[in-house]
This record gives structure tokens, C-alpha cells and sequence, in this order.
């Protein structure tokens, strides 16, 4: 009976995926395990810094590290994943491409008949295919429905469904046309891979961050990874709005730059009470300072208290197994972002 058992057992999907992050002050990597009903595990992680030379634009700067970063994952990265896994070879690359090479923003499509009409994924394929929102600098690299409303009610699983209206709510990624094709030239010549995907940064941390925070169903993400601080507003489980923070010089006038615009999404939407901050780590604690001491919680026009919440490498390991010591909050945002895909595309489930 046990032969019999293990004659027919499915083998467990598998795949092994390079997480390259890049930003305007640092590029990473990491290698990554995805095994069905498992964590990701992240086998190997390294960071280096874009260090600009004199007479040199930021974009060759980060073009230049990227090189080093990849040679550095092939000679030190690759072996560690030929030990875990039997090969050193990644079956894919995802890139997440980071300011000011990127733009995310979201929208609302609506769709309403006077008869009921069956709302299906080709529907909603169909749609996204025309209203492309490419441009001649800028290239689409990612269109995830990340809400839908049927009927005045938010659905989960919403193909099939008989309706009379229906919202789809999209995050669109736009990165540089340009740097998107130099990027990938450099890691096609160095991995002789075809199958890289790109998606904009800021689009994968908010994605990644509603799987870590499953139960934030009303909260501001903010988003100061990067130059250029972004604001996005989650009520009742979707993303409602997305805005960028003027960029700054100093702590205090980042502060009130995130004030006016809080202000101003106020007016237009309700605010939640939670902030999620991400920040580089070594900026979290005098960012939440900084935050907590411009008392925002007036804007809320009540006493009860906001809440901010510094997000830290330390509070989502448990989403991802560590191979290695070393804690990178958007490489471990890049790995939940990129599970949720392989049980998308493998038709699997992982615990």
C-alpha cells in the first residue's frame, strides 16, 4: 500500500526566483525557494550602495552597481543555491524597479447595464487591453485588479456572477522605458535569461504589505523607501488612493509635506487612525518621532489616538524563512509579493 502511495503522489511544484531590487540609493538581490505548501525560504540576500561619481547621472551610477551586484550573486548567491537545491540557476527574475525610475498609481473602471450581464475575467481583460496607459517614456510593466465591487459589495471571488454594475480597481506600474531596457540587457548578458518580469516598486510593497497586514483593512501606507515618499489609503480592504509627497531636505519638512497631504486626501475620503510606515531602517525611529511629535491626530478633528506602526524586517520573517542572517525589509516585501504569484500561476497552496 505505501508503494502504491508514493507511486501516485504529484511532486510538490517548485521554483527557484532572483529578487533583484533596485532604488536610487542602493540595489539588492536575493534568491529565492519556492516549494508547494511551504514559506519561501531566502537563501542568499546582499545589498551595495550607488555610490555617483563625479560628472556621473544617478541612472549610469545604478546601472554600474547593478553589474557588480549581479557578478556578486553569481560568484557568492549562485552556490548557495546549488547546495539547497541541486542547481544554481534561477527559473526566473522579478524586478522591482524603485523611484525615480517608476510611477504607481490606481484607478477605478466601472461597468453598468440596465440587464444583468455575467462579469468575467475576459471581460475585464478586454477592458485593460484597451485603456492601456503606456506612454512614449514610459513602459507598462504591471495591471493587477487589486478590488472589485459587484453590486455595491467588495468580492473576493467575483467571475461568474451575475450583475447589473461593477467597479474594478487597478494599480498600474509605469517605469522609464529607457532604464527598464538597460536593466534588462544587463541581467539577460549576465543570466541568459528571457524570463525577467519588472514591476514598479511602489505597486509591489503596497501589494505585499495587504498580504502581510491581512487584517489592516483600514490604514495609510507610507512609503519613504526611496527619495520620493508615497501615500497610499486602504479602506475596507482596497486601495482608494495613491499619492506622492513633495521630497524634501529635512526631516521637518518632509513632516509637513505628509501633513498637507493627509489634509488633502482628508477632504475627499475618510482617514484611518493606522499608518504603516516603511522606512530604511536606520530612518524608522526618527521618521515615527518626527511624525508623533506633529500631532497629525488633529487632523482626525477627535481625541481618539493614531496609531503609527513602524514597519520592520523583524515583524514579517514569519511570512518568510530565512536562509540567511541577514534582514532586508524589501527583498522580504519582494518575496511575499512574488509567493502570492506562484500559488497564482502553479495553482497551488501554500500554509
Amino acid at each position: 500500500m505505501s508503494f502504491l502511495t508514493g507511486l501516485f503522489r504529484e511532486e510538490k511544484k517548485t521554483e527557484s526566483t532572483l529578487l533583484i531590487d533596485i532604488g536610487a540609493t542602493s540595489v539588492a538581490g536575493a534568491y529565492a525557494r519556492y516549494i508547494e505548501g511551504e514559506l519561501p525560504i531566502i537563501l542568499y540576500t546582499r545589498r551595495l550602495p550607488v555610490e555617483v561619481r563625479e560628472h556621473e547621472s544617478r541612472e549610469k551610477a545604478m546601472l554600474r552597481a547593478l553589474q557588480i551586484l549581479c557578478t556578486t550573486l553569481i560568484r557568492e548567491g549562485a552556490p548557495v543555491l546549488m547546495r539547497a537545491t541541486g542547481s544554481g540557476s534561477a527559473d526566473m527574475i522579478l524586478v522591482s524597479l524603485g523611484a525615480p525610475w517608476q510611477n504607481t498609481s490606481s484607478r477605478t473602471e466601472h461597468f453598468e447595464q440596465e440587464t444583468s450581464f455575467t462579469f468575467t475575467k475576459s471581460l475585464v481583460t478586454d477592458t485593460l487591453e484597451k485603456i492601456k496607459a503606456a506612454t512614449p517614456e514610459k513602459l507598462l510593466a504591471d495591471e493587477s485588479v487589486i478590488g472589485t465591487i459587484l453590486n455595491g459589495y467588495e468580492t473576493r471571488d467575483p467571475y461568474g456572477m451575475s450583475v447589473h454594475r461593477a467597479d474594478i480597481i487597478i494599480l498600474t506600474s509605469l517605469v522609464s522605458k529607457q532604464v527598464a531596457h538597460e536593466v534588462t540587457a544587463i541581467l539577460r548578458s549576465m543570466y541568459h535569461m528571457k524570463n525577467i518580469r519588472m514591476i514598479a516598486g511602489g505597486s509591489l510593497r503596497y501589494q505585499a504589505m495587504r498580504k502581510a497586514f491581512p487584517h489592516e483593512h483600514d490604514a495609510l501606507i507610507l512609503d519613504a523607501t526611496g527619495p520620493t515618499t508615497s501615500l497610499a489609503l486602504i479602506r475596507k480592504g482596497l486601495f482608494v488612493s495613491i499619492l506622492d509627497v513633495q521630497s524634501s531636505e529635512t526631516v521637518a519638512s518632509w513632516v509637513l509635506h505628509v501633513r498637507s497631504e493627509l489634509a488633502e486626501m482628508g477632504k475627499q475620503y475618510p482617514l484611518p487612525r493606522t499608518i504603516l510606515l516603511l522606512a530604511h531602517e536606520s530612518d524608522t525611529a526618527s521618521l515615527r518621532d518626527a511624525l508623533e511629535a506633529a500631532n497629525l491626530g488633529t487632523l482626525w478633528l477627535s481625541d481618539n489616538p493614531l496609531k503609527i506602526v513602524s514597519v520592520l524586517a523583524s515583524h514579517i520573517v514569519g511570512l518568510v524563512r530565512q536562509g540567511t542572517t541577514s534582514l532586508d525589509l524589501r527583498i522580504l516585501l519582494m518575496a511575499i509579493f512574488q509567493q502570492h504569484h506562484f500559488i497564482k500561476e502553479k495553482g497551488s497552496s501554500l500554509h
